[in-house]
C-alpha cells in the first residue's frame, strides 16, 4: 500500500555552526544505509526509534545510558544532526544510527524490523487550524507504526499544546483495541527537552501519554 501524506515539517536552512558543519562531514558513519540493519540486529537487547531528536541534548543523555539498546534517531534539520554527530564522536557510542528525513519513507514501506520503544517528543504541533492537517500524529500513522512494534512495546508522546494532546487522545479512540493509554507527568528515565522547557517557561502545560501495544 502506497501513503501519500504532507510534510509533516519545513526544511529551513537554518544556522549551522562551524563545528556541526564540520561534524556533519562524518554523516555516513552514522547514517542508517540499509534497513535490513535493524531487522538482522544481533548486538542489542532492544531496538528504539526517536522521531525528531532536535538539538540531540536530551536524547543523548538518554541514549548514552542505554547501551543494550540500539537507538535509531530521525532528524531533518542539520544543525540538530551535526551536534548529535559531535556528542557520539566525542563518547565513542556505538548504539546510535541516524536517519535524515521524514521518518515516514521508512516506516510507511514494508519492512522487517519491530521497534520496542518509539519517542515522539514535541513534533512540530502546527498551531494554526489551517495547518492541523500537517502533524505528524494522526490515523493514519498510528495505523501504520503499531506494525512496526513488537508485541509488549510501547510509545512514549510528549506535546506541549493542549488542543493537539487532546486530538491525539481523539485519535486513539479508534486504537482502543490496538493500545492501552496512559497519561504521565513525565517521561520515564528522560531529561526534559528544549521544546518541554521552552513551553514550560511560556506557561504551557506539558502532556505526556504512554502507549502500549496490545
Amino acid at each position: 500500500m502506497r501513503y501519500n501524506f504532507l510534510p509533516s515539517f519545513v526544511r529551513r536552512k537554518g544556522r549551522i555552526t562551524k563545528l556541526q558543519e564540520k561534524n556533519l562531514n562524518f554523516l555516513s558513519d552514522y547514517l542508517l544505509a540499509d534497513s535490513s540493519i535493524l531487522s538482522d540486529n544481533l548486538s542489542f537487547d532492544k531496538i528504539a526509534l526517536e522521531i525528531g531528536f532536535g538539538n540531540g541534548e536530551d536524547f543523548f543523555s538518554f541514549a548514552k545510558e542505554r547501551n543494550d539498546t540500539l537507538f535509531l534517531a530521525s532528524e531533518v534539520y542539520r544543525s540538530g544532526i551535526g551536534n548529535l554527530i559531535g556528542k557520539i564522536i566525542k563518547h565513542s557510542l556505538e548504539n546510535i544510527l541516524i536517519y535524515e528525513g521524514d521518518i515516514r519513507d521508512l516506516i510507511f514501506e514494508e519492512n522487517d524490523f519491530k521497534f520496542d520503544e518509539i519517542y515522539i517528543i514535541c513534533p512540530d504541533p502546527w498551531p494554526k487550524d489551517r495547518h492541523h492537517k500537517r502533524r505528524l500524529l494522526n490515523k493514519e500513522f498510528f495505523e501504520r507504526i503499531q506494525l512496526c512494534m513488537n508485541p509488549k512495546s510501547y510509545i512514549f508522546i510528549s506535546t506541549d499544546w493542549k488542543n493537539y494532546a487532546e486530538k491525539i487522545q481523539d485519535v486513539l479512540r479508534d486504537f482502543e483495541d490496538k493500545f492501552s493509554v496512559e497519561t504521565l507527568n513525565q517521561i520515564p528515565r528522560r531529561e526534559l527537552s528544549k521544546f518541554q522547557k521552552k513551553g514550560i517557561e511560556e506557561g504551557r502545560d506539558i502532556y505526556n501519554f504512554k502507549l502500549s501495544l496490545i
